[in-house]
């Protein structure tokens, strides 16, 4: 056996950042499901707060010595699910994609990230069907040359493209994982995806 087991479990590891922050916070503080939630109060905004630790997907691993795999981050549930993620691949290649359009694929992230907000604040949508995350992955897959020279044009080559192409093929942006599955903690639902687009188009189609 190449690794022991750890002595310090995540249940406690996620306890002790509990007590920590209820120092802190107080009754403000709710371990959640997932993430630590600490509410808003005063000037301070509503943040959640991931207890996480190292996690490697292995490809090979003959010894120490051989072994290949990509490193993320990993919790668990209150359920004891486990729920990986890879953020530093995903920053990375945002990054490489937003060099590849000319620069156009953050600021039209954003651009759909507002329209999200849009659509909760006129209730064509609820506030969990399109995270963040998912936007940026829905996006990741666009092709380079529907980033147009203006914006306008690009939202709607960008939702056309994304409309007529097999999305069963996106992949998140950390290229881990496929964005859309019905199966996984990690992936956006079919249906949600398909009611954000709908969404954007009709309040498109209202201006």
């Amino acid at each position: 056996m190449q690794h022991s087991d750890a002595s310090y479990t995540h249940v406690e590891f996620k306890n002790d950042v509990c007590d920590v922050l209820e120092s802190q916070y107080g009754k403000d503080v709710d371990p959640g499901k997932k993430a630590i939630n600490i509410a808003a109060n005063g000037g301070r905004r509503k943040a959640d707060v991931i207890a996480a630790v190292q996690y490697r997907r292995y490809y090979r691993f003959r010894s120490i010595a051989d072994q290949d795999y990509d490193e993320g981050i990993c919790f668990f549930s209150s359920s004891g699910e486990c729920i990986a993620n890879y953020p530093k691949q995903h920053s990375e290649n945002c990054t490489a994609r937003h060099q590849d359009t000319q620069k156009r694929f953050k600021p039209m992230a954003r651009i759909l990230k507002n329209l999200r907000g849009k659509l909760i604040s006129e209730k064509m949508i609820a506030s969990g069907v399109a995270p963040s995350y998912y936007i940026e992955g829905l996006l990741y897959n666009v092709h380079d040359e529907q980033f147009a020279s203006n914006y306008q044009d690009c939202f709607v080559d960008c939702i056309n493209w994304i409309q007529e192409a097999d999305r069963s093929k996106f992949v998140c942006a950390n290229e881990q994982h496929y964005l859309l599955r019905e199966d996984s903690p990690v992936t956006w639902r079919d249906n949600k995806c398909d009611e954000f687009l709908a969404a954007a188009v009709d309040l498109w189609n209202q201006w």
